[in-house]
This record gives C-alpha cells, structure tokens and sequence, in this order.
C-alpha cells in the first residue's frame, strides 16, 4: 500500500493513537497539530527514522495553514488519499455559565476545522477522482451530552450534518465522507472532564459497564480509509457502548 493519511490533532491523544493504527496498516502518516513539537514528538515516538511519516504545524481554524499543510505533504509523499478531521477542543462548563465569547471558541474551532478540512483537502482529493474523509463527531452531538458542555455537543451535532453535505458534494467523484460518533472512551480527554469521583457513576450508566477503547476507534478509521468501502458515504457510525441506539 502506498497511501498517504493526514490526521489532525495528531500530536496527542486520540489523534496519536488514530495516526498509530494507520501507521500499522500501512500507511505513510501525516502527524499535524497546532503544536509543532508536539507533531513532531509523535513522529520521534512512532516512526524514530522518519521514512513513512511528516510532522506539520496545522492550525484547524486557519484556511491558510490547511493550503499549506496540503501543499507539504504533497511536497514529501506526492498525494494525499485519507483525511482523517480529528482536532476540537472540550470544555464542560455549566450550560447557563458558558459566554458568548466561549461558545464562539468551541464551536468555532471544532465546526471549523471540520469544514475546512473537507474543504480544502475534499476539493484536492475530488480533482484526483479518489479519497476518504472520517470526521470525528460525538455521541454529546446526539444526545446533548453526558460529560461536556452544551457548545461542544452542539458543534458535534453539527459535525454529523457537516459529513452529510460535503459526502452528497463528492460522492460522485470517488470521495467518500463518514464520522465516528463515539461515547466515553478510555483516553487523556475523558479522564480529565471527568473527575473520578464521578467516573464511577458514569460506568454505571453505560449498558456494557465500560469505557470504548481508542485503538478500535482507530481500526474503524483504517477500516473506512479502505478502497472497498467506496459504498459507506455520509454515515455516522456509532461507538457508545449502548447510549444511544438508534
């Protein structure tokens, strides 16, 4: 295999363990994050010769860093097949407490780098008449959220209808858009909005009585960047342990 994935908010957490599994599959992985280093970091940790991965700086919130970063990863590898939009931010505060100018930051960032994702790198993969988009949403943006605060579910919710537009604007042109809804899983981000006081009642609101598991996250993403899953295309697949069936 000789396909190139780009992940964002790859310098940590989910990201990192999304860029991992790609890695394993075989693919040669772009690491972005806003934080160069820590891109950078990943890359030392995952691929110490750095023959199959690329560690850029990529501000989600920024057009410009999106044109550049397409622009370097066709510079090193010659193409980009898998777009993986990862990068948001979370915060919980209390609905009636969270500002206006909070609210902006939240959404802003987490629909806008979905967005632009899409966009930039959509618009690039439909010209090669190939590519495989995988939006990272939320089961908060389907049932309002347990844990996270109202602007974070909101932008999530928005996420999936995101996924459905953009996935009906290149269907027809070999591209494939999908998200990953996905519950409370076991990573630094959920351990850290919920404090384990509170973790307890948590599990015990979940049916199978546990927290998800972020590499099979990321053998789902492996899984939707296949060739053969050219017929899955504006779907939100869910990961909850039960929370929400549909």
């Amino acid at each position: 295999m000789n396909s190139i994935a780009l992940v964002t908010g790859a310098g940590h957490g989910l990201g990192l363990r999304f860029g991992a599994r790609l890695l394993e599959a075989g693919y040669q992985v772009v690491f972005s994050d806003r934080d160069l280093q820590a891109a950078q970091a990943a890359v030392r940790q995952l691929d110490p010769a750095g023959e199959r991965t690329l560690a850029v700086k990529l501000d989600v919130s920024s057009k410009a860093d999106f044109d550049s970063a397409l622009a370097q990863v066709l510079e090193r590898f010659g193409g980009l097949q898998v777009v993986v939009n990862n990068a948001a931010v979370t915060k919980t505060t209390p609905l009636m407490q969270i500002t206006p100018e909070e609210f902006d930051e939240v959404v802003g960032l987490n629909l806008r780098s979905v967005f632009l994702g899409c966009q930039v790198l959509g618009a690039y993969l439909a010209e090669q008449g190939y590519g495989r988009i995988i939006n990272l949403a939320s089961l908060a943006g389907q049932n309002g959220g347990t844990a996270t605060g109202a602007h974070y579910a909101a932008s999530k919710g928005a996420i999936v209808t995101l996924t459905k537009i953009f996935a009906k604007e290149f269907a027809a042109r070999g591209v494939t858009v999908n998200a990953i809804a996905p519950g409370p899983i076991d990573s630094p981000a959920v351990r850290a909005a919920v404090p384990p006081p509170r973790l307890e009642s948590l599990l015990a609101n979940i049916p199978v009585q546990r927290l998800g598991d972020a590499d099979f996250l990321g053998d789902l993403i492996v899984q939707l960047a296949r060739p053969e899953a050219y017929f899955t295309t504006g779907a939100t697949w869910d990961v909850n342990g039960g929370l929400f069936m549909r």
